[in-house]
Order: structure tokens, then C-alpha cells, then sequence
């Protein structure tokens, strides 16, 4: 779920737009989008996948027809909409089911294939003078499109080394709004991926051989999501009647914020009419779903946040600890090959809001389990919480900084108003 972000913004198209949504937890930023020029509507366009590039993993035996059918359900497609369809080509049989399930909703299809190898190219290969021009495409698309479905299917994590950080941060400044624009004129996302998508090292990262990260994937995205909205609203009502909330772990997280009057907002995998007339951020959905979500009080979150263990660009981060004081970030200190890379790019992007302790969000889904032996966490897994800095905008905050840290805790223990809501990792609510 990149929710640490220079989000979208590495690619100079189509779905830079989309980077106000865009969220992960892996350490470091977004996975950046990999866009060429918008094809014509129902064509597919972009770079071949080379050798060097991960194949997809192993699907299980999914009806793509039936899946397709409750993607487009879920996003709310309505007749004579727009519609855009990204990804990667290792997913383009998805990809092409979805749009034929856009075209029997009697809507329009437009699908954008990409590479991992053109969004590198789009970066290294483009001269630096560009990289402050504003994404022309994606101010025209968040006027015209009415539904983005997207495949975060990135496969190589450490695609971006050896990148510029002067020249990330100048992206990230020079496309921020667009994804605001696009919750301002009601567009609606549905992201697949969700930081779970199957990888060989994500996989490993989790405690998982690929086929069963895959298996649980999908099954994951391919659910009735039915019980799911009705656990949302519970866990929703609850974190809504609430003020201070209190979170501690074993690894020395010990931080209080206060969420008092916040919107709360719910990922349960359905877009409902009650999300579009809401509008804004209620307007996006993150599967696998299963989450619940705030911002805080201004100026509330004090102590210490934690991280055990990171990857930046494949390179490990070891206690990434963050301090607190009245809703800032005064200090961030942490250990392995990967901190002084994090750490220069943090420093480049110069505005103060990537500061900012930006949202707290609790994962609600109970299919979605990982094993003891997982060096990290993710949001969805019913009793996990993940908190975080800077871009918030995704869960209904005003901060569209194109930067942040994410901090997924599986194990924790919080407390709202002293009631314990998780604990040990076990949701109570």
C-alpha cells in the first residue's frame, strides 16, 4: 500500500496523476509510474518487457471474466464514463478483461501498458532541465477521466539506484496537485497491488515462497467483499467516536496522537454511493482491501515511532527511529546500507510537511495473514497499524507533499481513549 512517496512522479505521463493516491510501505519512494503518452482509447501502447525485467508470478486458477466483472462493480463503472487501466505487461491479459468489462458496462476503456525498463529510461535517459515540467498529461486526464484502475505491479525494487535525489525531489515538486485535482473532480481509483503484489522478494521478505504469496494475493483481490464493508463500518464507528490514541511495540514505539473530529475513512474494496457523494479521498480503494484510516489533530503526535527493519532500493534499513514533538518530526537517526541513501533523499525534498506525522491506519482484513518470520509488515492484515509522515491526502488529510515515511507495526498494541483496540498484534474491536 507508495505511502513512502516521491510517488508517480519518476515518470514524465499518463498516470503521474494518479500520485495522489498512490501509497505504499515499503521504505523509500513510490513505486514511480512508467507511462508513455496516452494511446487511443482500447489500444495498448508502451516498451516491450525485457529479459532483465521479473515475469509475473504464477496466478492461480483465477476466472479473469469474473474478476474483471467485480473490479469494474466495485469501482462503480457507469455507463459513458471513461475509463483508464494501467500497468505493467506482465499483467496484460488482466489488464485486457478489465476493459472488456469497462466496454459491457457501456463505458470506455483505455488501456496503458508499461515496462519497468521505460520508467528507468524515462528518468536516466531524459535531460535534468525537464524534470520541473509540470505532467501535462495527467492535468488533462483529471478532467476527463472518470475511473483510473490500476495494477502497482512494479517488479524491480531497486530500479532507481543510483538516482539523483536533487532531481526525484524536482519531479516530485513540479507534479504535486495533480492527484488533488483529481479527487477535487470526483475521479475514482482502484488500485491493485496494495504493496502485496508477488515478487520474488517481496515473497521472501514476507516469509512466503512466491506461489503462496500469489495464492494469497489474488484470492485477496477475487473476494466478496460484502463482510468486509460490514467490518469497516464497526471498526470505523468506533475509531470515530474516539480522541487519543496510543500505540506501543516491543521494539520501543511509544507515541500518542490525538484523532478527535478527524474524518475517518474505510478501504473495504467497494466504491458506494455513499463514498462518491462524500467525494475526495472516500473515492479510492486499495485492494487487497482492509483498512480503516485517519488523520490527526494538528500539532498532537508526540514520542518515539520505531521502524525494525526497511529496504531502501533493496538495501536494508535497521532501526529507523523517528521522534515527536507536538506533531513534527525533530529527529530521525538509523543504521544499514540503505539509511544514507534514504536519508539523501529525504533531505532534498526541502518542504517542511514531509515532517508532518500525516495518519494512522488499522488493517482490518482477516484472509490476509503473514507468517511470524516476516521482516516486514504491510497494511491490510486484520490488527496490524501502520502510521506515518507527510503525504496524507489519500486518507482525507491536506498534506500533498510528494514525500513520506510509512511504518507498518504488526504486534502492536494501541489503545484508544485507554481501551485497548489492538493488541499484541490481535484487533479487539
Amino acid at each position: 500500500m507508495t505511502r513512502t512517496f516521491l510517488a508517480a512522479t519518476l515518470a514524465a505521463a499518463t498516470i503521474a496523476f494518479v500520485a495522489g493516491c498512490n501509497r505504499s510501505n515499503e521504505a523509500g519512494p513510490a513505486a514511480p509510474s512508467s507511462s508513455t503518452a496516452a494511446p487511443a482509447a482500447g489500444t495498448a501502447a508502451g516498451a516491450a518487457t525485457t529479459g532483465g525485467e521479473q515475469a509475473a508470478a504464477t496466478k492461480p486458477n483465477i476466472d479473469l471474466d469474473q474478476l474483471a466483472d467485480r473490479l469494474v462493480a466495485n469501482a462503480a463503472v457507469k455507463e459513458g464514463e471513461t475509463v483508464l487501466i494501467t500497468g505493467r505487461n506482465q499483467d496484460a491479459a488482466v489488464m485486457e478483461s478489465i476493459a472488456v468489462a469497462v466496454r459491457k458496462a457501456g463505458a470506455f476503456p483505455m488501456i496503458e501498458y508499461s515496462s519497468d525498463t521505460l520508467a528507468k529510461r524515462l528518468f536516466f535517459d531524459v535531460p535534468a532541465k525537464y524534470d520541473t515540467q509540470r505532467d501535462a498529461w495527467g492535468d488533462r486526464l483529471s478532467k476527463v477521466v472518470n475511473v483510473v484502475i490500476s495494477l502497482g505491479n512494479g517488479t524491480t525494487e531497486n530500479l532507481f539506484e543510483g538516482a539523483d535525489p536533487e532531481r526525484m525531489a524536482a519531479r516530485g515538486k513540479a507534479n504535486a496537485g495533480i492527484g488533488a485535482a483529481m479527487m477535487k473532480n470526483g475521479v475514482r481509483t482502484l488500485e491493485i497491488g496494495n504493496s502485496l503484489y508477488p515478487t520474488k522478494w517481496r515473497a521472501e521478505r514476507f516469509g512466503l515462497s512466491e506461489a503462496d504469496l500469489s495464492r494469497m494475493f489474488w484470492d485477496g483481490v477475487n473476494l466478496d467483499y460484502a463482510d468486509l464493508q460490514k467490518r469497516g463500518g464497526e471498526v470505523k464507528a468506533a475509531l470515530s467516536a474516539g480522541d487519543e490514541v496510543h500505540v506501543t511495540h516491543p521494539n520501543g514505539t511509544d507515541l500518542t496522537v490525538k484523532v478527535k473530529g478527524r474524518p475517518v475513512l474505510v478501504s473495504d474494496g467497494i466504491i458506494s454511493p455513499d463514498d462518491m457523494k462524500a467525494g475526495g479521498a472516500n473515492n479510492a480503494v486499495y485492494l487487497p482491501a482492509g483498512e480503516v484510516y485517519t488523520t490527526p489533530v494538528a500539532g498532537t503526535a508526540n514520542g518515539k515511532l520505531v521502524n525494525s527493519k526497511a529496504f531502501y532500493r533493496g538495501k536494508p534499513i535497521d532501526n529507523l527511529t523517528m521522534e515527536f514533538k507536538d506533531g513534527k518530526m525533530v529527529s530521525m537517526t538509523g543504521t544499514g546500507a540503505g539509511f544514507a541513501d534514504m536519508k539523501a533523499e529525504y533531505d532534498a525534498v526541502g518542504d517542511a510537511r514531509k515532517d508532518e506525522f500525516s495518519f494512522v491506519d488499522f488493517g482490518i482484513n482477516p484472509n490476509i495473514k503473514l507468517p511470524a518470520n516476516a521482516t516486514i509488515g504491510t497494511w491490510v492484515p486484520a490488527g496490524t497499524v501502520t502510521v506515518g509522515t507527510g503525504v496524507n491526502t489519500w486518507a482525507g488529510g491536506n498534506n500533498d507533499v510528494p514525500y513520506g515515511q510509512v511504518v507498518s507495526l504488526p504486534g502492536a498494541t494501541v489503545t484508544l481513549d485507554g481501551k485497548p483496540i489492538v493488541e499484541g498484534g490481535t484487533l479487539k474491536l
